[in-house]
């Protein structure tokens, strides 16, 4: 639940800035989730839009376990909110690249790494904020704060 709230969070900050940069929609998820189902990659002006909100979605969702698990085990706060957008960055760089679909960030303009950082920010700040309010942490609330409160 926790990963959801996230990426509705992140797709509401992406819809913001595509206001004031232009920037097109991203298919970039979409044809990556045909490429892991299908073996095929589609070529770069394909838009599959049922696909590309299953991956962003999906992605979101599973990534958000994660720093639900973290919160429950003690890991909470902001340190583990900005580690955990490492992870999230690192699954999209992976995904994307093994399925020859994505291009490694540093080919990429610095605006548009300043733009998916803050946008994967946004969802790991968020899905941190939700899951750590949600979730209790196995220390308890009387015993230490989590590792990285």
């Amino acid at each position: 639940m926790a990963g959801l709230a996230g990426v509705a969070v992140m797709t509401a900050g992406e819809k913001l800035e595509q206001q004031f940069t232009h920037r097109p929609d991203s298919y970039v998820p979409g044809r990556t989730l045909t490429a892991l189902t299908t073996g095929r990659r589609l070529p770069g002006s394909a838009r599959p839009p049922v696909r590309n909100h299953l991956m962003h979605w999906g992605t979101g969702a599973v990534v958000g376990a994660l720093r639900g698990i973290w919160s429950a085990a003690g890991l909470r706060g902001p340190r583990a909110s900005a580690w955990h957008t490492v992870v999230r960055l690192a699954v999209d760089q992976t995904l994307e690249n093994v399925t020859g679909v994505g291009a490694p960030p540093w080919t990429w303009s610095r605006r548009d790494q300043v733009v998916d950082v803050a946008h994967k920010a946004v969802y790991s700040f968020a899905t941190g904020a939700v899951a750590d309010r949600l979730i209790p942490s196995a220390r308890g609330g009387s015993g230490p704060r989590g590792l990285w409160d």
